[in-house]
């Protein structure tokens, strides 16, 4: 089983989630984001990788995905 890139431990920053074998919270990625870009946060956490912001970015995504069958966009009718 995969671990999640997202890690909460009460023992650790009091249970604020953050990236998995750091104590860098996610909340700092967000903020970053209302005014900077990634590639700001990645210069400003080196030890982040891209591929670990975009895991971020995929299970936040998966949380808003609905259940209901879409039909692609070359699908729809116009």
């Amino acid at each position: 089983m995969k671990l999640s890139i997202i890690h909460s431990d009460p023992d650790i920053l009091g249970g604020v989630p953050v990236f998995f074998g750091t104590r860098v919270p996610i909340e700092v990625l967000f903020d970053y984001l209302q005014e900077d870009t990634v590639e700001d946060f990645l210069r400003g956490y080196p030890h982040i990788t891209r591929a670990m912001v975009n895991e971020v970015f995929a299970i936040i995504a998966q949380q808003f995905k609905s259940k209901i069958p879409r039909k692609k966009h070359h699908e729809v009718a116009t």
